[in-house]
């Protein structure tokens, strides 16, 4: 499109003010602007905002009568099943994963800002005495996994990790990984993606400038997983390898069991299409959102939209009735993606009006003190109401969660709680499996050794830890690193 047809559809939309300062611009500038503007569909993004401000306009006049937890049916907790009902989930995840029909969706676009950190928040070290990141300790549980899958079935399958970054964590995530030599997972198995962004618009539907040759834009939210599946080929690539089973979840999560066995069998035994792992809310006022039915449709409702009487409301045995705490940790089966990145465009549209720089009428760039426009996004959980067979898996948060978003100072969701979660769960292992560890000994479990406690009890079986920070290793970490052929080391 020649650059005077350009100006005429900005013009025939309402938004020609995107070219204002041409004739100020540097050639690079306006290359750099062209090609910003080309890839913008301003019909499309027009749609979008005017469906944004409309969902903004709908008074939710929702009665607790409307709310209803998930049926019984749909529902099961790890901590209440008896242990040949967790091997029977387990042994068809490992028959998925030997087949090779398990993938891993990774939500990794955050930059860590609040951590302070200032590069993709995958590559923070809580202070683990191994000093590992999320990402070397996800990685390595997905080896530990397909180890085990192979051991159980006696045939080795991959795991395809499918990692979504952001337009700005892209190259670092890359790098990193590439430096790492991929933490010993096979490359061709790891596949990064970019998350699409979306335009920020003033109050009036006008596309903000953040400088003359720049428009100002934002992630559009992990619900922009669907679009950037479908239009980068990542669901040409789950076809193509056969991947019928997807677990997706955020890279924030310390003691998240990548590719969860008992999780992938569970989905699989139900032939369910999409499913939610959860937590019980410690309290009714926790601020999670919780899973549960909106006139007979499954969705997220968060914490702010649940009256006080409905989140304290309490069954028989004295459990909140709405205690689903939705922890962004979900099973996709691949037919199920195909039918969701189909008709995506009809997903929720999320608004938040934020501080937005912009450049003013005088071509002058402002960092207003005030809110002055919307940004928008899209949240993941929004394709529950689609599912023709949705189910929710619960789990023990000290086992399964632990997320870490701030930084210390706030003392909570921090390193510090992330780092202690994961040495305290570590403690427990140790003494299920016979092992002698007080509460101020600090011992970190290899993932590589153990995926969620087993394969301890010869190795720490009457053993006593008394020695802080220790770091338990896998015989061939061990051997890797130099130390003592018994696999531990501190």
């Amino acid at each position: 499109m020649s650059f005077e047809l350009l100006c005429r559809s900005l013009a025939a939309h309402g938004q020609d003010h995107l070219v204002k300062y041409w004739p100020e611009l540097s050639k690079n500038e306006r290359e750099n602007l062209v090609s910003e503007l080309q890839k913008l569909d301003v019909v499309e993004m027009n749609e979008i905002f005017r469906r944004a401000m409309d969902s903004t306009k709908v008074i939710l006049e929702r009665n607790d009568a409307d709310l209803k937890p998930i049926p019984q049916t749909h529902y099961e907790a790890v901590p209440d099943l008896s242990e040949s009902k967790i091997r029977e989930y387990e042994t068809i995840g490992f028959e998925e994963i030997s087949a090779g029909r398990v993938g891993v969706l990774l939500l990794a676009g955050g930059q860590a800002t609040r951590l302070g950190f200032g590069h993709p928040k995958g590559m923070y070290d809580v202070g683990l005495p191994s000093h590992k990141t999320l990402f070397q300790i996800q990685a390595e549980r997905i080896l530990r996994v397909q180890q085990m899958a192979a051991e159980y079935t006696g045939k080795e399958g991959s795991i395809v990790w499918y990692i979504m970054t952001s337009e700005h964590t892209m190259r670092p995530t890359a790098d990193y990984f590439k430096s790492h030599s991929y933490f010993g997972l096979n490359e061709e198995n790891i596949v990064f993606f970019e998350q699409g962004t979306l335009p920020c618009f003033d109050f009036d539907g006008k596309i903000i400038l953040d400088s003359k040759s720049h428009i100002s834009s934002a992630p559009d939210g992990n619900g922009g997983l669907y679009r950037s599946l479908k239009t980068q080929g990542v669901l040409n690539d789950i076809t193509r390898r056969g991947v019928r089973h997807l677990h997706a979840h955020s890279v924030d999560n310390i003691l998240i069991k990548v590719a969860d066995p008992v999780f992938i069998g569970y989905c699989k035994s139900k032939n369910a299409d999409c499913a939610a792992k959860v937590v019980q809310k410690s309290t009714p006022s926790e601020p999670v959102g919780v899973v549960c039915r909106v006139n007979g449709h499954y969705k997220v409702v968060e914490y702010s939209e649940l009256t006080d009487e409905a989140a304290e409301r309490r069954n028989p045995d004295g459990r909140l009735t709405f205690s689903a705490g939705n922890i962004c940790n979900h099973y996709f089966s691949s037919d199920f993606l195909v039918k969701i990145c189909d008709y995506e465009s009809k997903l929720k549209l999320h608004v938040a009006k934020k501080k937005i720089p912009y450049v003013d009428a005088d071509g002058v760039r402002q960092k207003p003190s005030e809110p002055n426009g919307i940004k928008m996004e899209k949240f993941i959980f929004d394709v529950f109401e689609f599912a023709e067979k949705f189910i929710c898996l619960e789990v023990a948060r000290d086992v399964e969660f632990s997320a870490l978003k701030n930084a210390d100072s706030v003392k909570k969701d921090c390193p510090s709680t992330a780092r202690e979660d994961l040495l305290r769960l570590h403690r427990k292992y140790i003494r299920e499996a016979g092992g002698v560890i007080a509460d101020d000994v600090d011992v970190e479990i290899s993932p590589l050794l153990s995926y969620g406690g087993e394969n301890l009890t010869e190795l720490v079986g009457n053993e006593v830890f008394t020695i802080s920070p220790f770091h338990l290793k896998s015989m061939n970490e061990a051997a890797t690193n130099g130390v003592n052929g018994n696999g531990n080391a501190h």
